[in-house]
């Protein structure tokens, strides 16, 4: 096996392992979701969707960008390839960002709210 098939098959398996987390998350994501229904956290069954969602879709995307980084380094990259690279990693953080501002509810530069982290405010 060639260096440049190796690299494509690493590739290949990094497009293949984000489309399937995706996958994955959505089932998983609305079978805990149906889960908690039932139980005391029913009123937020919405916003949890959103969450498991959310986070499948992040890491999704973050072995995509990794394939088209490894495709794209591994070959003897023309400008115009660069030029596509980067705008496809730019959309990919774009939507990285604001998919994790809406999980979080807060700008990632804002410390996370102590309840949050679970150390609760302090009691005296």
């Amino acid at each position: 096996m060639r260096f440049a098939d190796f690299v494509g098959l690493a590739a290949q398996l990094f497009e293949d392992s984000g489309v399937s987390v995706m996958v994955v998350g959505a089932v998983v994501s609305v079978a805990l979701v149906l889960r908690d229904a039932r139980g005391p956290r029913q009123g937020n069954t919405y916003r949890q969707l959103r969450q498991y969602l959310g986070r499948s879709i992040l890491l999704g995307l973050e072995l995509l960008v990794a394939a088209d980084i490894i495709r794209t380094v591994a070959e003897s990259p023309t400008l115009r390839q660069v030029l596509i690279l980067g705008l496809i990693v730019l959309i990919r953080t774009f939507l990285s960002f604001t998919l994790e501002m809406e999980i979080d509810r807060r700008w990632p530069w804002q410390p996370r709210p102590r309840d949050e982290d679970g150390a609760g405010p302090p009691r005296g």
